[in-house]
């Protein structure tokens, strides 16, 4: 995974979780599930970079 790919997904992950706490203050469900899903999306992109990067046994 190249740098510029992990900040790509680290700054999904924040949106995302600036989105479920916007969602949160106003009461928006949808946004704040929305939010939710971003954040999951983004650190689960960056779990299989790093599991792409452990030895193999």
């Amino acid at each position: 995974m190249g740098a510029i790919d992990k900040m790509k997904d680290v700054a999904e992950e924040v949106a995302g979780k600036t989105r479920e706490i916007m969602g949160k203050v106003t009461g928006n469900e949808v946004m704040e599930a929305e939010g939710v899903a971003e954040q999951i999306d983004a650190e689960a992109k960056l779990r299989v970079e790093r599991e792409k990067g452990l030895p193999k046994d």
